[in-house]
């Protein structure tokens, strides 16, 4: 009876309602449903990305914010019609772009890219914007506009995925700040330790500093626990400054700590994977949260008295008013119908099955060159979760020769159709992937140029890479394979040929994938007559890697039968 009575209550309130009222609920129930479906489409990487784990709480952090808004009203006066339109027709034009970003991003590279992820944590953001800008007129008056209206987006934004180019600079400079900082900090201990790349070896073991080391799982988190505890928590704009600023410092510092610690324990013996890795990493980011409450537990003023609300609320339907909500309603639902119909066009469905090449036959333990010596790589499985497929093959080919050691090392993975999006592919190419085990690319090297064989043919369109390292330097090759045919490679860390893609290729169906390797420290001119390379190209050619005569091939042949 009770819950009957208080939604009889509620009815009769809705009835009530002016025009402004019914529009702001109407503005607030669109976002809110657009928050949970939002929440669904993020929910795959809240559970997958360690540095996104705190998105669990956007929703509870948003109604928390909310109620904070809503204590604050008698104290204001509410938006002025001139600044609510202002600002419904910012978030409106960034709802409208964020929406159309999001699609493009979505039909060329997948829904669950990292791109198309940011840009629709923009739309909800912008759409929070717009609920909060009606609610907090001062023809409606539910919510103050002071700031913890304004964390509202902000927690939104924070909760999803940063844009590639963006996280990649940023992660690559904080794992430098860590690896430096540690090897110098040892040093000063006098405890030797010398950089090589983003490892720190210690003369009896060597420390890798990983993605997952940089410490932007702490950054994000602790950022947005700054907010958050300042909105709710206090009350003067100084001491909410003292309290954000700190956030970013703290983290950037117990992170550090945290790389030093674990780069101790691997000098003295102790395995430092799993328990001891991911407790630390935990540990950090409960102690920097604890501490971030402690400063703004600190930094908190007694409630400021406030006078009785004597304020009521502005009637009538002026032009910015009527404006503002016809504003925010049309770009609500402008957004909302674009990503439904594009959602429904493009959204694939599970894995398909079809035939699984074999790997092992293409890649062959015992190949027809003699006097080859081959290891197989045990521990690709590793990866699998990284790269959504198991089908992953690499082997390693040693002989000697009066010039050295020649190694050679070939690499195969494979995708079932609707097995994963192109972009997830092309985002683990060697110059991505290789530079954080200590590997530099050599820029000059990189060139897409077909590699002639001793018999008179050429594999066409690979790709050739250059490292330098501790070790001798390395040359690499690789296809990136989508239907059977060379996909040409793109930066996934560029928005500009990000979109690019898009316009080029338009929507892509969901294709079987391949992406093939090979590796060596001797450089193409003294493998290209060796019988193992030309048969592991045939081997490649069965996946898509182009293999027919050459030019000068196919000129000698004219020349011979003369």
């Amino acid at each position: 009876m009770e819950w009957s009575q208080k939604i009889r209550d509620l009815a009769g309130k809705a009835r009530a309602w002016s025009s402004a009222e019914r529009t702001a609920a109407v503005a607030c129930g669109l976002t809110a449903l657009g928050l949970l479906a939002w929440a669904w489409r993020l929910w795959p990487e809240w559970q997958n990305n360690p540095d996104l784990s705190h998105g669990f709480f956007a929703l509870p952090i948003v109604v928390a914010l909310w109620r904070r808004a809503r204590e604050d009203v008698s104290a204001s006066r509410g938006l002025a019609p001139g600044a609510r339109l202002a600002a419904s027709l910012a978030a409106s034009f960034g709802l409208l772009g964020a929406a159309l970003l999001a699609a493009v991003y979505a039909v060329a590279m997948g829904w669950a890219s990292a791109p198309t992820l940011f840009f629709l944590g923009a739309a909800a953001a912008s759409a929070a914007t717009l609920a909060v800008v009606l609610a907090a007129g001062r023809d409606v008056r539910w919510i103050a506009p002071g700031w913890p209206a304004l964390v509202i987006p902000l927690a939104i934004l924070l909760s999803a995925p940063l844009p590639p180019a963006t996280y990649e600079r940023l992660m690559r400079a904080l794992q430098e700040f860590i690896t430096v900082g540690v090897v110098e900090t040892l040093r000063l201990g006098g405890v030797p330790a010398m950089r090589s790349g983003n490892i720190i070896n210690l003369g009896n073991t060597s420390v890798g500093v990983e993605e997952a080391c940089s410490g932007m799982r702490s950054l994000v988190s602790c950022v947005l626990a700054g907010l958050v505890l300042s909105a709710l928590m206090l009350r003067s704009p100084a001491r909410r400054a003292v309290l954000v600023l700190a956030a970013a410092p703290l983290a950037l510092a117990s992170n550090f700590l945290r790389s030093l610690t674990l780069t101790l324990l691997a000098r003295n013996g102790v395995d430092i994977a799993g328990a001891w890795h991911d407790g630390l990493g935990f540990a950090v980011l409960g102690v920097t949260t604890a501490v971030l409450a402690w400063i703004a537990t600190a930094l908190e003023q007694a409630p400021v008295a406030r006078a009785p609300d004597k304020q009521s609320k502005e009637t009538g339907a002026g032009g910015l008013a009527l404006a503002t909500r016809g504003v925010a309603l049309v770009g609500l639902a402008l957004a909302a119908g674009w990503l439904s119909f594009v959602a429904w066009r493009t959204e694939l469905g599970d894995e398909r099955a079809g035939p699984v090449p074999e790997l092992a036959r293409l890649i062959p333990e015992r190949p027809r060159a003699a006097g080859w010596q081959v290891a197989t790589r045990d521990d690709l499985l590793i990866f699998a979760d990284a790269l959504h497929t198991r089908n992953l093959l690499e082997r390693t080919y040693e002989r000697r020769t009066s010039g050295g050691v020649v190694r050679l090392t070939a690499y195969a993975a494979w995708w079932p159709a609707g097995g994963t999006t192109v972009s997830a592919v092309a985002a683990h190419t060697p110059e991505a992937c290789w530079p954080g085990a200590g590997w530099m690319l050599d820029a000059a090297e990189s060139a897409r140029l077909a590699l002639p064989l001793g018999d008179g043919r050429e594999a066409g369109e690979a790709e050739q890479r250059a490292f330098v390292g501790a070790g001798p330097s390395q040359r690499v090759w690789f296809w990136h394979l989508v239907a059977g045919q060379p996909f040409r490679p793109f930066e996934p860390r560029s928005w500009r040929d990000q979109l690019a893609l898009f316009f080029r290729e338009g929507v892509r169906k969901a294709e079987p994938q391949a992406f093939v390797r090979i590796s060596s420290n001797r450089p193409w001119s003294e493998l290209k007559a060796e019988p193992l390379v030309a048969e592991l190209l045939e081997g490649f050619s069965e996946l898509g890697v182009p293999l027919r005569p050459s030019e000068a091939g196919s000129i000698a042949v004219k020349n011979a039968a003369r």
